[in-house]
Parts: structure tokens; C-alpha cells; sequence
């Protein structure tokens, strides 16, 4: 598996681009990785916080993943100090666990279990982050019905 560290300072994208605080990861560092820029990533931040995340393109061929404000907060840093970083590749290209409500639900409907095989991974995500704080389980199952839904309407 491949990893990659260093250290640098904490940046902020523009407002107008969501002004969110970034690590800046260049473009030859990420070719190194197998799926290169599709490649979903573990984030280590001074040996103290760790997150999966994705990269996202800086606009000058370079690469970036966002660090959340909680995070800074965790390890009492601000926009423009230096971090320790280390970025390993995640063996698990989904990026997130998969909800024990939708395996079971895709494990008793085929034809659903085959619409979530087309989806992308961003897609696949999009579809867990959409109810997994949901705490009632048959709304949950509700918004994998509806996503699906729309989804198979899609593909046709």
C-alpha cells in the first residue's frame, strides 16, 4: 500500500470556493498511488488524527484534501501553521463502511443489490451518507428506495 508524508503549512481555499482548509498534495506525489487521482486516501495529522478522504483538484494540475475546521480544533492549529501530514492509500476504495441495513437490504433485493453495483463509489457514498444518521430503520430503507429509485430511472 502505498503512503506518502511530509509536512506543511495549513492553507484556506477561497470563500468562493467553499474556503475550506486544505493540505496541498502535488500532482507527481499522487501518481505514484495506483488509482492515482481517483485514489481514496487515510489522512494522518501529527500522529494524533486520522480520516478517510478524497482529493480534490487545486486547479493548477495539483491536488488537495480537506481538513475539517473540528480537526484543527482537535490538534489547536490555525490557517498558516505547520502540520506533520501522512497520506496512505485505503485499501477499502469505497471510502466508508458499508451499513449493515444495506447489505442486508441489497443481499434480499437483486435487482436493487444490481442498480448499486453501477453506481460509482462517489455515487455508492452519496447513497450511505444520504441515511446513515438516520436512526429509524424504515426510514432508512425508505431513502435506499427512493436513491435506488432514481437511480434506475437513470440508467434506463
Amino acid at each position: 500500500m502505498k503512503s506518502h508524508q511530509g509536512q506543511q503549512t495549513i492553507k484556506q481555499l477561497e470563500k468562493r470556493k467553499g474556503g475550506y482548509f486544505y493540505l496541498k498534495i502535488n500532482a507527481e506525489i499522487i501518481n505514484q498511488f495506483s488509482k492515482k487521482r481517483a485514489t481514496r486516501m487515510i489522512c494522518t495529522i501529527n500522529d494524533q488524527i486520522s480520516y478517510r478522504c478524497g482529493l480534490n483538484h487545486l486547479g493548477d494540475g495539483n491536488f488537495y484534501v480537506i481538513v475539517a475546521g473540528k480537526y484543527l480544533e482537535e490538534l489547536n492549529k490555525e490557517l498558516g501553521e505547520k502540520v506533520n501530514y501522512r497520506i496512505d492509500e485505503d485499501p477499502d476504495q469505497l471510502g466508508v463502511e458499508m451499513p449493515e441495513v444495506l447489505t442486508v437490504f441489497l443481499e434480499q433485493d437483486l435487482e436493487s443489490k444490481a442498480i448499486f453495483e453501477k453506481l460509482t463509489d462517489g455515487k455508492k457514498r452519496s447513497l450511505i451518507y444520504s441515511f446513515v444518521k438516520i436512526k429509524d430503520i424504515d426510514k432508512q430503507i425508505k431513502t435506499i428506495i427512493d436513491f435506488l429509485t432514481k437511480e434506475r430511472l437513470k440508467i434506463k
